[in-house]
């Protein structure tokens, strides 16, 4: 029996037979995942009223800040216009854009890896053969997605509901909202390609068209009001205006987008055949042209190495041109220069700024080799590195083709962001370069665990992904909270050198070095010894 069957089976109940058992089995495999990111994007936000209320004490901080957002049009980009001087409404602008990114991302990436990823592993179709509704899998992978969602927007709302329940329950729900705009046009999107990794790639790239349409119009209004920013659900966030007179009718733009894309998603899933798409890939070449290992792994992952090339040069260029600014948005406050000094060292206000910018970009590096290190662990899941292994390829040297990729792609990521850094500021370049190249390290030994959990504990491989969340979580949120060094140090990232400013520590750097190099030797030690997933 093939999937189609369903298609002639009277009633719409026939068509989600099965779905809580796959919601069950999808909640299962992500009982990691799930509860690590909205917790690491709830923390997030809920450390934020204490900053707020350090670093803008009195009314007259709180005034010149909304004076000086609304003359820095850099800044109004980067983070959006502030409408309101209350604690949480600085706390929604601040976190808001970054918040609704990182719930957006989310939610695409569960709602790709309950559709297109099972289909193009196989996984689908054998469950699709028992008693399985044809869009049960569709509707278990939007659920799942509204779980994670919904208890981001609960945290969030319990959270801050001592900042004033009205506007916690709108910054909940708008982010919620933004959530499940990006889980259901992943959900469209899986409809149009065969593969889960272009997939994830077009609908991160309209998350990035969002951000910069967003980003478009903020600098060209202080008041949220441009169209630019009405075309971005990242827009209808800001414009949402949680405890600045809530605009509670911009939650129906939310819900309008996110049903009209669901029922698309559904009615294209009806229309093909598992495993198929509307955009059937290309047909190969008729001899092969991969003639080694690391060819392959290049095959795979050239996607996600240049999209995440792309996204960090236009970050660098980004934060070098918002660097001038950084000493007059600051000014006198000493609170605001304390966070930036402990992110960035004891230094000049531009050189810490540069510094804390640099730090943050290598955080965000520590997703990228986490993700390329865990590509080997759905190769094998999936059964498609069997075949490989079958051959003449030992495992060594096909691990290693995704590996050079892994940490080799990070130190790439890495000098474009300078390059971007150089492009945007056009000063102190060298310093600069230093201050990219010293971050690889700690992001080596990221990926180094990432290694170590896949080879020797296969089944225990996502937790990497809790480790780089942890490790994010304390670079973003302990310097703002003046977080004990003790919990500092537990971040590779603490024990880097802080440049540019600060002076070169070789110590620290070699022995990140070292301990990465040990724990990658350990982790293909065990995937030598280890059976294959079959």
């Amino acid at each position: 029996m093939t999937a189609t069957t369903f298609e002639v089976r009277p009633g719409g109940s026939r068509q989600l037979a099965g779905t809580g058992t796959l919601l069950r089995f999808a909640l299962r495999r992500d009982r990691l995942m799930i509860p690590v990111w909205v917790a690491v994007n709830a923390l997030m936000i809920l450390s934020m009223p204490n900053t707020v209320e350090g670093l803008y004490s009195t009314p007259a901080d709180r005034a010149k800040l909304i004076e000086d957002t609304a003359g820095n049009a850099s800044f109004r980009a980067l983070i959006g216009p502030l409408f309101d001087d209350s604690t949480g409404a600085i706390t929604a602008w601040r976190v808001g854009v970054y918040a609704g990114a990182l719930a957006a991302v989310v939610s695409l990436l569960l709602a790709v890896r309950h559709t297109r990823d099972e289909e193009e592993s196989g996984r689908q179709e054998l469950v699709a053969s028992g008693m399985v509704g044809r869009r049960a899998s569709l509707t278990a992978a939007l659920l799942t997605a509204v779980v994670a969602n919904a208890a981001l927007a609960l945290l969030v709302t319990v959270g801050l509901a001592g900042q004033g329940v009205s506007g916690a329950l709108a910054f909940g729900l708008g982010l919620a909202g933004v959530g499940m705009v990006f889980a259901t046009m992943a959900a469209i999107v899986a409809q149009f390609t065969e593969s889960a990794r272009l997939a994830r790639g077009l609908t991160a790239g309209l998350l990035g068209a969002a951000f910069v349409l967003r980003a478009a119009g903020d600098s060209a209004s202080d008041d949220g009001s441009s169209v630019l920013t009405w075309v971005s659900p990242l827009g209808w966030l800001e414009n949402l205006r949680p405890y600045a007179d809530e605009r509670w009718w911009v939650l129906l733009l939310f819900v309008a987008a996110a049903v009209v894309q669901g029922v698309v998603a559904y009615e294209l899933a009806g229309r093909r055949d598992v495993g198929m798409s509307f955009l059937p890939a290309r047909p190969g070449p008729a001899f092969g042209r991969l003639g080694t290992a690391g060819a392959l792994a290049w095959r795979l992952q050239r996607g996600g190495v240049l999209g995440w090339s792309i996204g960090f040069f236009l970050a660098g260029i980004v934060y070098g041109g918002l660097t001038d600014g950084v000493a007059d948005l600051v000014g006198d406050n000493e609170n605001a220069r304390e966070i930036f000094e402990r992110m960035g060292g004891q230094s000049g206000i531009t050189d810490a700024f540069l510094a804390s910018m640099v730090g943050m970009l290598g955080l965000i590096a520590a997703l990228y080799v986490v993700a390329s290190v865990l590509r080997l662990h759905g190769e094998e899941t999936s059964q498609r590195a069997e075949p490989i292994l079958a051959n003449s390829v030992g495992r060594l040297r096909w691990a290693a083709g995704h590996l050079v990729i892994a940490f080799g792609g990070s130190a790439l990521i890495m000098l474009l962001a300078w390059l971007g850094f150089a492009i945007g500021y056009g000063k102190e370049i060298g310093p600069l370069l230093g201050a990219c190249l010293v971050q690889l390290p700690a992001i080596w030994v990221i990926g180094s665990l990432a290694v170590l959990l896949y080879g020797i504990l296969p089944q225990a491989a996502m937790a990497a992904w809790g480790v780089a969340g942890a490790v994010l979580l304390i670079g973003w949120v302990g310097p703002a909270l003046d977080a004990p060094q003790i919990v500092l140090d537990l971040s590779p990232f603490g024990h880097l050198p802080k440049l540019p400013g600060g002076g070169m520590e070789w110590g620290p750097v070699l022995l990140l070095t070292g301990i990465a190099g040990v724990l990658v030797a350990a982790g293909l030690a065990g995937l030598r010894r280890r059976d294959v997933t079959s």
